[in-house]
């Protein structure tokens, strides 16, 4: 049985364009290993990616969250620079969580699921949660190291939360 590495919308617009961060930056290189090491490995990688509209701002996320961002076809919906020619499979996602991402992870056989990436207290736990649902007796885990929040608190608040609901926290 494989492991399966979640890459969670390391994409232009969280790392550094309309909702990037410095704690975004600063975890790319370990992601980027991160993805490498489960490659070398013979093990699975794929990625989300948050997957907006024009119109954006008329959805119900758009309205809570008034900053357009991740509209396809833009720079900043792309895979930042060093993924962005990785191989694994692409889950376009149009809200948090992927439900394509749970049906596929529920059809595979894997030893362990790990997640990685952005936002910690958004996507990640969002994704976490799904799967954990989805393939209860599989171990899901999330690597603070390689995940950022929206800030450092709700990044612990994220981290907190998913170790409560059985979430292996490395």
């Amino acid at each position: 049985m494989k492991r399966l590495l979640v890459v969670v919308d390391m994409q232009n617009d969280f790392i550094d364009g309309a909702l990037g961060t410095k704690e975004a930056q600063a975890i790319v290189p370990a992601v980027v290993k991160k993805a490498e090491a489960y490659a070398a490995a013979g093990d699975e990688v794929v990625f989300t990616l948050d997957t907006h509209f024009d119109g954006y701002l008329d959805t119900a996320e758009g309205r809570k969250l008034p900053v357009p961002h991740c509209i396809k076809g833009t720079p900043g919906w792309e895979l930042c620079g060093q993924l962005k020619a990785f191989e694994g499979r692409r889950f376009e996602k149009h809200t948090f969580g992927s439900d394509s991402l749970s049906d596929y992870v529920r059809g595979g056989d894997y030893r362990s699921v790990e997640l990685v990436g952005l936002c910690t207290d958004i996507c990640v736990i969002s994704n976490a949660l799904i799967l954990k649902a989805a393939v209860p007796e599989t171990p899901i885990a999330v690597d603070p190291a390689c995940c950022a929040g929206v800030s450092p608190e709700s990044h612990d608040n994220a981290i907190a939360a998913m170790k409560v609901c059985q979430i292996d926290i490395l």
